[in-house]
């Protein structure tokens, strides 16, 4: 296996899109493309062709560029098999366990339902780079747009086996949004307040919050630790499962 070369690229309002490159064998890919132009002009830029598009999710600020892209440059589409019918162009379904190969670099598919019903997500372990789209975000969870708090958490639990040093690149710029929301259920957390300050910081200065690490997540994500006492203190939730707790903290998140 090998690590990749990766290259961040802001579209839209505040959408990731991500160039990933196996400089051992030149292939290349991009994850979740929106929208096609900003991806070739990197492409040009870098020297690069393209040889997959790697799609979480069918959303269209997800998707959008996908049949442009493959159009312009023969590339393969790979994607949740179990949401095939809704992804552009797709020619290749990954399934739980699957293992994708973008030239020597191998990732491990994850089924990562509860923001759509067929979302994944991609683990590169020799890049430390997990691709988890709209599933997990900088201090924050994806909407629940077609699934339960138990299928969410259920898809959250995947990265627990993952290292604290794993970085996250994750769909979207929410952090400083969702740091103002973790604060009010986690108000005394001082890691949190630390982080919420540097986030304003990054932001103020026009830089992307965006990879963040589990480890940083395991200790400030609200929505990664629905069984923590202070947390379910402040929600009045001290006998409440997880999987109820962490539904009150997406309710709550959602009329934010």
């Amino acid at each position: 296996m090998s690590s990749l070369a990766i290259e961040m690229i802001p579209v839209l309002s505040d959408n990731y899109v991500y160039l990933v490159h196996d400089a051992a064998t030149g292939t290349t890919g991009v994850v979740d493309p929106a929208v096609a132009a900003p991806v070739m002009e990197w492409l040009a830029a870098k020297g690069w062709s393209l040889d997959w598009i790697l799609s979480t999710h069918h959303h269209a600020d997800h998707t959008g560029g996908n049949l442009e892209l493959k159009q312009a440059t023969g590339c393969r589409i790979a994607g949740p098999g179990k949401d095939a019918a809704r992804i552009p162009g797709i020619d290749v379904k990954l399934l739980e366990g699957d293992r994708f190969k973008l030239g020597e670099a191998e990732a491990e598919v994850f089924e990562t339902p509860g923001h759509t019903s067929g979302h994944i997500s991609f683990w590169f372990p020799e890049s430390n780079a997990l691709f988890c789209a709209d599933t997990l975000f900088s201090l924050g969870c994806g909407r629940l747009f077609e699934g339960t708090p138990e299928d969410m958490w259920t898809s959250l639990r995947k990265f627990a086996d993952l290292p604290d040093q794993a970085l996250v690149y994750c769909g979207h710029e929410y952090t400083q949004s969702n740091a103002r929301f973790a604060l009010s259920v986690d108000p005394d957390n001082g890691a949190l307040k630390a982080r919420a300050a540097e986030v304003d910081q990054q932001r103020a200065a026009g830089k992307p919050t965006v990879p963040t690490t589990l480890g940083q997540e395991r200790a400030t994500n609200p929505f990664l630790r629905p069984d923590n006492p202070a947390i379910r203190k402040q929600l009045g939730m001290e006998n409440a499962d997880d999987v109820q707790v962490f539904a009150e903290i997406r309710r709550l998140k959602d009329s934010f």
